[in-house]
């Protein structure tokens, strides 16, 4: 920016602060935020759409089954190219790195994701690879949301709701449910629902959807209309599906978790490309309805147009045989998550919002198929309301989102016809799939480190502190051998603590001496070449250590040992002293700062 640049935009900053309110500001912001992520919607799926088209052209049409397997090879090698040559730094994953910036960066998105995803999502997914591109779609929005509040100054509770309200521009750029992409971005991202916040995620909201509508008119991304109303005589088996939801939640995430750290072992990114864009391609070579993000066959389940999507394999199976049929069915529910974890783990970048969808349809699908086919039941249950209402339990289940489950799909089908099956079918799967998948797939490594948002506020504000402010680093050391006269000279005199740090010629600590530890013998000279530290000091209440423990942890060792200075070790090194008085005062103004 040039002198006459900042000049300019200083002149208009402060115009802003005097004309324009914090409140107003942030309305205006969002507004426009949400523009931006209904725009980045809409790059991202005409690139992906671009690549597929080019892709599908006249010539590979004749040999398509084997691009099959070389394609999604092909997109994912040019992606770890492009990421290690031109962007030269890490893309995160979509909804999982912003949710990172959240609770460890103060809300601060690196600028490179403004635009990373924009080149490197299209190419996963355009080329085959099995992911969906919500999360990306999302995570640009959010490092457009992030700099946007950076570059105008604002607070860290703004720049979070500004991230807040560009996930929920995306989402409803994406599915045009206005509705559903506010309760998603509550969900997710554990933003507190209040009369300032809900301005903000309606605007942006609204002006992403309207981007949405100029660019894409009427289409939607999923299609379904509802020819069978919900019975009273279904509630049964909509509780059975809400089981079955769970089930394949678990598995679901147990195998993304699984294969996830498979990868994780191998450190060579070209490695975990062979190995995973093999596997891929060999996967999508025989089932190609895995290929992409899978929406077609999505839209051919809710239409119940089955056929299209069991006759497209490497054999061309052609079968009335209904068993034969729900086998295959299966095969793609079960096979589809490994896809989707071969993608990620060779280097692609995308979402698993769109396999969730997937293999929700498939789930509901099946398993009303069973039902009507089993011969145990007389009663027939509608294929396509079930296929509907399974990717509600899957997304409960999954993304652990049961809100955003039950309002997306009430919205997509235009109506609350199936609002009461929804509502049966996302809270037994969530509830179920909670007790055995603690955290969703965005939120699992996270809540591992301890640096989770959640809802709980307390919490919350624990973990935005910033502990380094904390610790208090004027403490004058002692060592073992020092002589009483040498401690009172040297650290008494000189130093305002009442406490000081006992350490070797290394700097690892060994203890505390207290002025209560020689306030009986400090004032008598005849000891001050005979006692030494090493006859004084004692053990510290308790450690802190700096590399593990949050401040809640920290928080909970002044309540268990009951002191008012714990010491803090770096690197099995004396570092420094957190005292209560400091920790709680941090607490209380970040709790005001939070909140306001």
């Amino acid at each position: 920016m040039s002198t006459r640049s900042k000049l300019l935009f200083r002149k208009f900053l402060k115009w802003r602060y005097q004309n324009i309110s914090n409140k107003q500001f942030t309305n205006i912001a969002s507004a426009i935020i949400g523009l931006l992520a209904g725009l980045g919607a809409v790059v991202l799926k005409n690139l992906t759409h671009f690549i597929q088209q080019l892709l599908e052209g006249k010539f590979i049409k004749e040999i398509h089954q084997a691009f099959y397997f070389i394609f999604p090879i092909l997109g994912l090698l040019i992606v770890l190219l492009i990421i290690r040559y031109l962007i030269r730094k890490k893309v995160g994953h979509g909804i999982p790195s912003t949710l990172y910036a959240i609770s460890k960066q103060k809300g601060i998105m690196p600028r490179h994701q403004m635009w990373a995803s924009l080149i490197t999502a299209p190419l996963t997914v355009g080329f085959g690879g099995s992911v969906g591109l919500e999360g990306p779609t999302v995570a640009t929005g959010a490092a457009l949301g992030s700099n946007f509040a950076r570059f105008f100054h604002l607070n860290q509770t703004t720049r979070t709701l500004l991230i807040g309200a560009a996930a929920a521009g995306a989402m409803s750029s994406i599915f045009k449910a206005p509705i559903a992409a506010i309760v998603f971005a509550v969900e997710i991202f554990s933003l507190e629902l209040t009369f300032a916040s809900m301005i903000p995620l309606l605007l942006a909201s609204i002006t992403a959807i309207l981007t949405s509508y100029f660019f894409f008119g009427d289409t939607v991304l999923l299609h379904f209309q509802i020819l069978d109303k919900f019975e009273l005589n279904d509630v049964i088996f909509y509780i059975l599906l809400g089981v079955f939801s769970a089930l394949i939640s678990i598995y679901f995430s147990k195998v993304y978790f699984k294969i996830g750290n498979v990868f994780k072992k191998i450190s060579s990114p070209y490695k975990r490309l062979l190995i995973g864009g093999f596997g891929l391609g060999t996967i999508v070579y025989f089932i190609p309805p895995l290929f992409g993000e899978g929406f077609s066959t999505i839209n051919n389940v809710l239409k119940g147009n089955i056929t299209d999507v069991i006759t497209n394999n490497i054999f061309h199976i052609a079968t009335d045989n209904i068993w034969v049929i729900i086998s295959l069915l299966i095969g793609l529910i079960l096979f589809k998550i490994v896809a989707t974890s071969f993608t990620f783990g060779a280097g692609g970048v995308g979402g698993v919002f769109a396999p969730t969808l997937f293999t929700g349809s498939i789930t509901g699908y099946v398993f009303a198929m069973i039902i009507n086919y089993s011969n145990l039941f007389s009663h027939q249950l509608s294929l396509t309301n079930f296929a509907m209402v399974g990717m509600a339990g899957l997304m409960a289940g999954i993304l652990q989102a049961p809100l955003t489950a039950i309002f997306l799909i009430a919205e997509i089908t235009g109506g609350y016809e199936l609002f009461v099956p929804l509502m049966i079918v996302a809270s037994i799967s969530f509830l179920i799939t909670k007790k055995y998948v603690p955290h969703n797939i965005y939120a699992a490594e996270l809540a591992k480190r301890g640096e989770l948002l959640t809802h709980d506020k307390d919490k919350n504000v624990l973990m935005l502190l910033d502990l380094d402010k904390i610790i208090e680093r004027n403490f004058i050391p002692l060592y073992p051998e020092m002589t009483l006269g040498e401690v009172v000279t040297n650290a008494v005199v000189k130093s305002p603590r009442n406490h000081f740090p006992v350490v070797n010629e290394e700097n690892e600590f060994l203890g505390i001496l207290t002025i209560n530890d020689i306030r009986s013998i400090m004032f008598e000279k005849a000891l001050y070449e005979t006692v030494k530290v090493r006859s004084l000091m004692h053990a510290g209440s308790d450690i802190i250590y700096y590399e593990k423990d949050s401040a809640e942890e920290i928080l909970n060792k002044f309540k268990r040992c009951g002191a008012w200075n714990l010491v803090v070790l770096k690197e099995g090194k004396y570092f420094g002293f957190i005292s209560k008085s400091r920790l709680l005062t941090a607490y209380r103004r970040k709790l005001i700062n939070v909140t306001a």
